[in-house]
């Protein structure tokens, strides 16, 4: 960011980082960044000390509980895993909506490969965002009606890369203990280590990390009575997870791009199938649809036998299911083995501080982009 932009940024607090994409795009796009900058400086005008908050007699019980905990994870974070130790998720801001953004994802129809959004500062990423609901789905019925496969992800937390002092949110404030800890340490990870134009990589490192900070904060005395629950919940998501990447590959096989050529092609511009015949075409098809109803029945047996009926990512199938999806899962998932396997290498890494581990993503993320991609292969093959 150009040091005039910096200042100016410095000096109007409640100027976001997305202001600062709109003083370096021009006037591109203007509406986008308008409501990017009109967004997020709600957010942070929203936001007050959580001690404020925590000493008002007017906040809930309830509310006043989960803050307290929030704090103590957060504190977990810097002291124990290493994470920035800042001002960010010490405020607390209500935006009266069940999400602070809305994502918005887009495929062909017979390929798993997002069509990427670029942007000053942060580059290119797999998904556009969007501070209202409404404006989320208009673009995607846009895109829809363009031929894309699109799917719209409700986001409850995100990060402005350190740029500012991220508040937490009414959005997740009330999910679990242990889901508020995990989305902490997932977006403090994302102001450590930043890949320009690897949404992949920066998602699934800030995955690992999660987990990994999870895994240490459940072994907290304070945190025995909810361990068990929490680490069957934790034991659920990884089977759906599985069962996802799993399908997305199957995927990716009846579309030919399971080769590295093919993985490593630039994002889409158009969303028809090119260079392929109509038979082609229809037999790609037939396989996408065969793959789909597999995983309904997989899921219905995966539900009924090992998880005794429990229902809750039925929500998942309720809706279309489309490339979109499958290539949004990916995103945050797809690269968690590799960095598993880098971080089972760092011995003084397994109870302290992770920073020697951040040192080593932060080598990867400083690689050209076909390079780190080659030796996240070789580190998930290897793991």
């Amino acid at each position: 960011m150009p040091a005039s932009v910096r200042r100016l940024v410095t000096a109007i607090p409640w100027l976001s980082a997305a202001a600062a994409i709109y003083l370096l795009a021009g006037c591109a796009q203007i509406g986008y960044y308008a409501q990017s900058v009109g967004g997020h400086s709600a957010l942070l005008q929203a936001a007050r000390p959580v001690d404020a908050v925590l000493a008002d007699p007017a906040t809930p019980p309830d509310l006043r509980s989960r803050l307290a905990q929030a704090v103590a994870a957060r504190r977990f974070a810097s002291q124990s895993l290493g994470l920035p130790d800042n001002d960010s998720y010490t405020r607390y801001a209500d935006v009266k909506r069940p999400f602070v953004v809305w994502n918005v994802f887009a495929t062909p129809e017979l390929s798993l490969r997002m069509k990427a959004s670029c942007f000053p500062v942060v580059g290119c990423l797999d998904y556009r965002g969007y501070y209202s609901e409404t404006a989320a789905r208009a673009t995607a019925q846009d895109l829809k009606a363009d031929g894309w496969e699109v799917t719209v992800g409700g986001v409850p937390a995100y990060s402005t890369l350190g740029w500012y002092d991220d508040p937490l949110v009414n959005t997740f404030i009330r999910y679990p203990a242990g889901e508020v800890a995990r989305l902490i340490f997932h977006e403090l990870a994302h102001q450590t280590v930043y890949a320009r134009n690897d949404t992949m990589f920066n998602e699934s490192f800030a995955t690992t990390v999660e987990e990994i900070g999870v895994e240490r904060w459940l072994q907290q005395p304070e945190n025995a009575p909810i361990r068990d629950q929490y680490l069957a919940f934790a034991g659920r998501k990884r089977q759906f997870i599985a069962l996802l990447l799993d399908t997305r590959r199957e995927l990716e096989r009846a579309y030919g791009e399971d080769s590295p050529d093919a993985r490593r092609a630039k994002a889409p511009t158009r969303p028809d199938p090119t260079g392929l015949s109509g038979t082609q075409i229809a037999e790609r098809r037939a396989a996408k649809a065969a793959i789909l109803a597999h995983l309904r029945a997989r899921y219905d047996a995966l539900k009924r036998d090992a998880w005794q009926g429990y229902p809750g990512y039925d929500g998942w199938f309720a809706g279309e299911i489309n490339n979109a999806r499958f290539a949004s899962v990916a995103t945050y998932h797809q690269w968690v083995p590799a960095f598993r396997a880098l971080y089972a290498r760092c011995g003084s890494c397994q109870q302290g501080s992770l920073a020697p581990f951040f040192a080593e993503v932060r080598a990867l993320a400083d690689l050209p982009s076909a390079e780190r991609r080659r030796a996240l292969t070789a580190l998930a093959a290897a793991g």
